[in-house]
């Protein structure tokens, strides 16, 4: 018997089941925790001693716009403050300089200092929609790796080899090809690591494509005396296509920021079989409420569509507000399910000159260029009056009040001048 299932054995009833009761929470939706034995042990430890474990998520502040697959692990952060746990965001503005090389494949653009801050400041005003700010500590990694001399940068650099570096498939990959990489590269998983030992966290957060650089917070710890982190890994969010990571670059995201009916609509375009995925990675349900969905889904109690309905409502209550929720609803149902149009429709005035169909797309701001006023075209995307366009060259001879559709979620009324 291990000393872990000792101190578990010993436990008085109540608190056996507070601490299963906590590991059910933590391990939802979770990729994979490092080791699980180890963190039951610091939760145990944690309960009797009534003190919180310092729980800790590192944010590279240079992508400063958040969608929803970002939230995967600042729900997870939450629902740790909701356990009674101190949660420790890190911004990196000192590591932001330099840029995580995760998945690149040549050497990442320095930001500068004022680019750094500006992002950072943006960062956290997003981040707290979903974190109680209350219940966080907000630190800035320039506090501890900016006092630095040389001689701790070589002790740290020392902790480590060429040969553990290498084994990161990005940074393998680059040397197989001969492609570049910087020796300051390889400080960013140092330092990220040195995040955790200058703090002392008990767990850090990060996505599964973060694992060497979350392993390494655990090997450096145990080289400067401490105790080892324990490792937690969420999934990557797919998209709305349903294969690839969401992604602003991609167009496949939703935005936190988006208006509630686009938001709406954009939840209820994903795939079917993504929708349990998104409630427990996304959603501030129970896992009592996903458990019954997704039993009413597979037993046939529940229609797909409404637990996609409920879903959408849900991700936009809780970035706008109830009220907000059940006017996208019904939006929502006016438009796309009655097939009516929308009574809010945006105008705009426009010559009666006859004007090829894309370059008014663009002009409007309907699509962002004429590649993309083509694409939609093409993929029938692209209606007049309800009418369907299908010839990429034609000509409109605009007539007032006359209403042009691109895609599901947008319109405009037209003002002939």
């Amino acid at each position: 018997m291990t000393a872990q299932q000792e101190l578990g054995n010993s436990l008085d009833p109540a608190v056996q089941q507070e601490i299963e009761r906590q590991m059910a929470v933590i391990r939802r939706g979770v990729a994979e925790i490092l080791p699980e034995e180890e963190l039951k042990n610091k939760l145990i430890r944690s309960l009797k001693a009534g003190k919180p474990l310092k729980v800790k998520l590192g944010l590279d502040p240079s992508a400063p716009d958040i969608h929803i697959g970002h939230t995967v692990v600042l729900q997870k952060l939450r629902q740790f403050q909701e356990l009674g746990h101190h949660v420790q965001l890190i911004i990196g503005d000192f590591t932001g300089r330099i840029g995580d090389p995760t998945g690149k494949s040549e050497t990442r653009k320095q930001l500068t200092e004022e680019q750094v801050k500006e992002n950072a400041q943006t960062y956290a005003k997003q981040l707290f929609k979903v974190i109680d700010p209350e219940k966080t500590e907000l630190l800035f990694n320039s506090s501890w790796l900016a006092a630095l001399n040389f001689a701790n940068v070589i002790e740290l650099a020392a902790k480590t080899t060429v040969a553990r570096m290498l084994e990161r498939d990005d940074f393998k990959k680059r040397f197989d090809e001969n492609q570049p990489i910087s020796i300051h590269e390889f400080f960013y998983p140092l330092m990220q690591g040195y995040d955790s030992v200058a703090i002392k966290c008990d767990i850090e957060l990060g996505g599964t494509d973060q694992k060497f650089n979350l392993l390494m917070g655990r090997q450096l710890q145990k080289e400067y005396g401490q105790e080892s982190q324990i490792v937690l890994m969420m999934p990557l969010l797919e998209g709305l296509d349903g294969v690839k990571k969401m992604s602003k670059s991609l167009g496949n995201y939703i935005g936190i920021d988006e208006q509630p009916n686009d938001m709406f609509g954009k939840t209820m375009s994903i795939p079917d079989e993504l929708m349990i995925k998104y409630y427990e990675l996304v959603s501030d349900l129970s896992l009592e409420e996903i458990d019954g969905i997704r039993a009413g889904v597979a037993g046939g109690t529940l229609h797909p569509r409404d637990a996609k309905m409920r879903l959408a409502h849900t991700i936009v209550r809780m970035y706008h507000g109830k009220e907000a929720a059940d006017e996208a609803e019904n939006h929502f149902k006016s438009v796309f399910q009655m097939r009516a149009l929308p009574t809010d429709i945006p105008e705009a005035d426009v010559a009666a000159d006859e004007i090829w169909i894309v370059r008014l797309l663009v002009e409007l701001g309907l699509v962002l260029s004429n590649g993309e006023g083509r694409r939609m075209v093409q993929q029938g995307a692209v209606k007049i009056n309800e009418e369907k366009i299908e010839d990429v060259d034609f000509q409109l001879a605009p007539q007032d009040g006359m209403v042009l559709q691109v895609g599901k979620r947008k319109f405009m009324k037209l003002h002939v001048k």
